[in-house]
């Protein structure tokens, strides 16, 4: 069973892991975790510190972030539309001689 790690934990084991007398395979074992999974925290939390581990992998955005993300989901659904339209336009483009009389 995959056991999930609150904000306050995972920064509590990164920050011991930058201590100089702990090792990450000593705290991986003291915490039941991953050694992989410590250098993948630390990383998030040397690229944004404040915004590391929003929880629930839920990002956490700000204004413009959000009408970024929406735009994009509105942009994706439009692209689709499109595309099933053109092979409905396809299909009902094309002529086998059924419905014409000559």
């Amino acid at each position: 069973m995959r056991r999930n790690y609150s904000k306050e934990q995972k920064l509590e084991i990164v920050k011991l892991s930058l201590e100089e007398n702990q090792t990450v395979t000593s705290l991986a074992e003291r915490f039941d975790v991953s050694a992989n999974t410590i250098y993948n925290w630390r990383s998030k939390y040397f690229k944004d510190p404040d915004e590391a581990f929003p929880g629930k992998g839920n990002k956490l955005l700000n204004e413009d972030q959000r009408e970024i993300e929406r735009l994009k989901k509105e942009l994706k659904e439009a692209k689709l539309e499109r595309d099933i339209l053109k092979k409905a336009v396809s299909i009902f483009s094309k002529t086998d001689g059924k419905f014409f009389n000559s």
